[in-house]
This record gives structure tokens, C-alpha cells and sequence, in this order.
């Protein structure tokens, strides 16, 4: 009989796992259309990014409510307890994330589609963008193979979006007289710091990773990178 509960309660954690990670893909979606979105000032996709966030904050809901539920009707132990708190964690990471792509695309009606721009800042958004994907994808491969190395390695990779992020920054400084680059320098700045926020997120979740593998936390360093 207990042997059935246990069963059944790691059934249901395993679907609540499923459930999470499925909000880091909703994540890359969502990464995916508000970068487009901000590349080709398309107002109409922008908007779609902000609509469609309600499907990030319910499966938010569903997962933190599914845990809770669940820590309700039994206490679990050992790798189960790790698991069931890295995935309260993970699905406020994912929330998060899903509120930065949010950000990103109510800055695209105003940074003006006929707005002077610069290629250098427009060249590293592109490769923040293509840094910030391929996080939330290795924090997600790492988190569901309880793969420490990877996870371990993202920390090196999000020393890079926070290195673009600080040279765009100096180049919005730098970037000229002109009052309307200027503004929209300071939009890209404003896009910058959500990648980066979606990088740290990242971060977050391997940290979870190697608390669920080792049962030890510590918060990571760029020094190990």
C-alpha cells in the first residue's frame, strides 16, 4: 500500500517536472517572437508576446499549485524534497523570464520604427538574443539530465551575455549627438538588461540542478567560468 503512494506521488512529480520544463520552452517561444518582434519593429507580434504571457503565468499557477497540492497529501524525502523545492524555483525562473520577454516587447512601439539606429548595438542584441535561446535550451537539458557539468558550464556562457551587455551600454554612452539615437540607444539598453535578466535566470536554474544532484546549494560565481 505505501509502496502505491510512493509510486503514485512520483508519478505526479514527474508530471509536475514535465509541466515545468514545458514553461522553459514557452519561454523560448516567447524569447524568439519578441526578439523578431524588436529586429523588424513588428507592433503586431509584439502584442502577441504580451498576450500570450497569460500562458506563462498559468502554467506558473499550475506548477506551484501542483507542488503545493502535492506536498499537501504527502511529505517527501531525500532526492524527492530536492526536486519538489528546485521546481518551486525553476517555475518562478520561468515566470520571470516570461515577464522579460513582456518587457522587450512593449519597448517596440516606442522605440520608433523610422528611428536612426546603430549597427553595432543592433549586432549585439542579435547576439545577446542567440546567447539568451541557447541558455534557457542548456538550462533546461541540464535540469531534466541532472547534468551538473552542463549546468555548471552555463555560468561561463552567461559571462558573455553580461560582457555584450556592458558594450552596449558603452556604446549608447558613446553613440553620438543625434537626440533620436540617442533615445533609442537607451531602448537597446533597456533590451539589454532584460537578456541579461534572462541569463541570470539561467543561471538560477543549474544552481537548482546541482542542489537537486549533490543536495548541496551554493550560488554560483562568474569566477568559475
Amino acid at each position: 500500500m505505501a509502496q502505491g503512494i510512493r509510486q503514485e506521488f512520483r508519478d505526479e512529480l514527474h508530471q509536475l517536472e514535465a509541466q515545468a520544463m514545458g514553461g522553459l520552452d514557452l519561454v523560448v517561444t516567447q524569447l524568439d517572437r519578441a526578439l523578431e518582434a524588436m529586429k523588424y519593429q513588428d507592433v503586431e507580434l509584439a502584442g502577441m508576446v504580451i498576450m500570450d504571457d497569460d500562458r506563462i503565468d498559468g502554467r506558473y499557477l499550475e506548477v506551484n499549485q501542483g507542488v503545493l497540492g502535492l506536498l499537501a497529501r504527502q511529505a517527501p524525502v531525500a532526492t524527492d524534497l530536492r526536486v519538489v523545492a528546485a521546481l518551486l524555483h525553476i517555475i518562478r525562473c520561468v515566470e520571470r523570464m516570461g515577464d522579460q520577454c513582456v518587457n522587450m516587447a512593449k519597448l517596440v512601439p516606442l522605440s520608433g520604427f523610422e528611428a536612426p539606429k546603430d549597427k553595432v548595438i543592433l549586432d549585439h542584441i542579435e547576439k545577446m538574443g542567440i546567447c539568451a535561446r541557447q541558455q534557457v535550451g542548456f538550462a533546461r537539458e541540464a535540469f531534466q539530465s541532472r547534468h551538473v557539468e552542463l549546468a555548471q558550464d552555463l555560468v561561463r556562457q552567461d559571462a558573455e551575455i553580461n560582457r555584450l551587455n556592458r558594450a552596449i551600454f558603452q556604446r549608447a554612452v558613446a553613440v553620438g549627438d543625434d537626440p533620436e539615437v540617442r533615445e533609442w540607444a537607451m531602448f537597446m539598453v533597456l533590451v539589454a538588461r532584460c537578456l541579461e535578466r534572462v541569463g541570470d535566470n539561467t543561471v538560477d536554474i543549474a544552481e537548482q540542478t546541482v542542489f537537486v544532484v549533490t543536495g548541496l546549494f551554493r550560488e554560483f560565481t562568474h569566477n568559475e567560468g
